[in-house]
């Protein structure tokens, strides 16, 4: 058969089929109904071609992307050295404060004690004593049981009150004891009140570190004779 007669007869049995559609329908609704094949055909085999390379260097590009995560967390959640704890402060002076009036207080005149219990060496101190001022109160003196060259005096007029006030030297110190501090007046004629009346006591440890404060009165009235 020529090749030209072949042709024109494919040609004309192409043009005289004619589809059957409902036999087709059939076999896409079976094709549908049918279970899953069970397996698929497994891949080909890449050949060997003897270079580990490419698997090489994907395995180094993953770990360096861990490395790279990883770095970036402990960056983000690194927030540097942790500050140092504040230190506490040095504990002060072991020390106790009473104020008295004196037994030879009398009705013209007065006497405040103050005594200062140290346990351990004091390098710093400073005592003051404030006498309320109430009708006729001048001061007449002041005393105290450690050296006088040891400490720097003053007696100041305010308004509202004589202060009295000593402070300790530099390069002095106050050892463990009992030290009293004494301030005297004039008062108007009768019982005085004293309940206005108040010292304040600044102590610095015998190494100059912690301090201590004590404050505190000098009871409802002065003694009288």
């Amino acid at each position: 058969m020529h090749e030209e007669q072949l042709r024109r007869e494919l040609r004309e049995a192409g043009l005289a089929h004619q589809p059957d559609h409902a036999r087709m329908l059939a076999r896409v609704e079976r094709g549908l109904a049918a279970p899953p094949q069970a397996s698929r055909r497994a891949r080909a085999a890449v050949p060997w071609t003897g270079r580990r390379w490419p698997v090489a260097a994907a395995v180094a590009v993953a770990v360096a992307g861990v490395v790279g995560v990883g770095g970036l967390a402990v960056t983000t959640l690194d927030r540097g050295p942790a500050a140092p704890a504040s230190e506490l402060p040095a504990p002060g002076p072991v020390a106790a404060a009473a104020g008295t009036m004196d037994p030879g207080s009398n009705r013209w005149w007065a006497q405040a004690d103050l005594a200062v219990t140290t346990e351990t060496p004091v390098s710093g101190l400073v005592v003051d004593v404030r006498v309320a001022r109430t009708a006729g109160v001048v001061s007449t003196g002041h005393w105290r049981t450690r050296p006088a060259e040891d400490f720097t005096v003053t007696v100041t007029e305010e308004p509202g009150a004589l202060v009295y006030r000593w402070t300790l030297r530099p390069g002095r110190t106050v050892p463990p004891g009992r030290h009293v501090f004494a301030v005297q007046y004039n008062h108007a004629e009768g019982v005085r009140d004293a309940s206005a009346d108040t010292y304040t006591v600044v102590l610095t440890g015998g190494d100059g570190g912690g301090r201590a404060t004590l404050r505190g009165g000098f009871g409802a009235a002065a003694r009288a004779k």
